[in-house]
């Protein structure tokens, strides 16, 4: 079952979007700021969006933010959080829907669960150096880089 999940979810995430969007005024997604030891940052690029992004996803009904980010990193990227991230900011992502919030939560201590795979959402995932970014980033997660990295006023907006 967790196999028919893991093919399907691309494809029920297209259909289930829209009806959410239509059902509630406001949806919810998580987004994790992996750091490693030596100061590089996990990104990911998904089969759904063009750009390299943080892994992340949507927060489930009765899902707290934090459960909502820990099953993402370990369905995504195969990590598991040693210890609770920092909250870095709640941001509005008008542009993908005019009730749509992100949270970003950076996380300092995870591990790896196995090696890195690719999958059907997560087509490729890297860690990269401060300033050493790909060109491809996505405009949000461009400016939570800047702000994490570069000293960038924190924004409202994603």
């Amino acid at each position: 079952m967790d196999e028919w999940k893991r093919l399907m979810k691309p494809a029920l995430r297209a259909l289930y979007q829209p009806a959410m969007r239509l059902a509630r005024g406001l949806t919810l997604g998580t987004r994790g700021v992996l750091v490693d030891a030596e100061g590089r940052v996990l990104l990911v690029r998904h089969s759904y969006v063009p750009g390299w992004s943080f892994p992340g996803g949507g927060v489930a009904r009765g899902e707290t933010l934090l459960a909502a980010l820990a099953r993402e990193l370990r369905e995504e990227v195969g990590v598991e959080l040693e210890e609770a991230p920092r909250l870095h900011g709640m941001f509005a992502n008008f542009e993908e829907f005019r009730g749509d919030h992100v949270a970003v939560f950076v996380a300092e201590r995870w591990r790896r669960l196995g090696p890195a795979r690719r999958n059907l959402e997560i087509v490729e995932q890297r860690l990269f150096a401060p300033g050493e970014w790909p060109e491809t980033l996505t405009p949000g997660t461009r400016r939570r880089l800047a702000e994490l990295f570069e000293g960038t006023p924190v924004s409202e907006t994603w």
